[in-house]
């Protein structure tokens, strides 16, 4: 009975063996987790298509039409810019002080958003179009003036839900075809999240 079941451990280790490969501390690993870059093959891509900068052979996603979206999101950063930036400056009352500064603050946030932005753009090989004559109609959220503080604040939080719902339709889009731009939109997209808390809760206390 005990060489049966000697026998039968023995037999188990073999298998075992054979789904493991040694490490060289005496430790195994699953078969088939060997990493390994052709790197001949690497420096000849790297070689060819230079013009091409930072995207190389292997980017999944449809350049032209990631292009287009990041300008299309530039153009709303550059709105949300443009809109706290007069809100900042118009924003009067007894409670305007602490409310003018949080604009200018966000402000100051959507135009590291949107330098963020353009120097993506740039990198995959596009042109940021900053263009004012239609920079309005290529955003996704609106310039609202906006009547008395209350009111300032309200079209902030609106904007800033559409462009959190717009930088989730992108993250969506991109996928694992560029994870580059889809980390820097998540990035963008967690300030932007951040700043609809604030205006909500300058909204609670109005």
């Amino acid at each position: 009975m005990h060489t049966a079941k000697h026998a039968k451990h023995h037999a188990s280790q073999s298998v075992d063996t054979g789904k493991h490969a040694m490490t060289g501390n005496g430790h195994s690993k699953p078969a088939g987790e060997d990493f390994h870059i052709d790197v001949r093959a690497l420096r000849e891509r790297a070689r060819e298509h230079l013009d091409d900068g930072a995207v190389t052979e292997d980017y999944r996603a449809d350049r032209d039409a990631v292009v287009q979206m990041l300008n299309e999101a530039l153009a709303t950063e550059l709105v949300c810019v443009l809109r706290y930036k007069r809100h900042h400056f118009m924003a009067t009352g007894i409670h305007a002080e602490p409310v003018a500064a949080e604009f200018a603050e966000h402000a100051a946030q959507e135009q590291e958003h949107a330098d963020r932005i353009a120097a993506r753009i740039v990198q995959l090989g596009g042109e940021p179009d900053f263009s004012p004559d239609s920079l309005s109609s290529r955003s996704h959220a609106e310039y609202v003036p906006g009547q008395n503080l209350r009111d300032m604040i309200r079209e902030d939080l609106v904007a800033e839900r559409i462009a959190i719902e717009s930088y989730r339709e992108m993250i969506h889009y991109l996928g694992d075809r560029d994870t580059t731009t889809r980390r820097m939109l998540e990035e963008i997209l967690a300030v932007e999240e951040e700043h609809a808390d604030d205006m909500r809760d300058l909204l609670d206390r109005e």
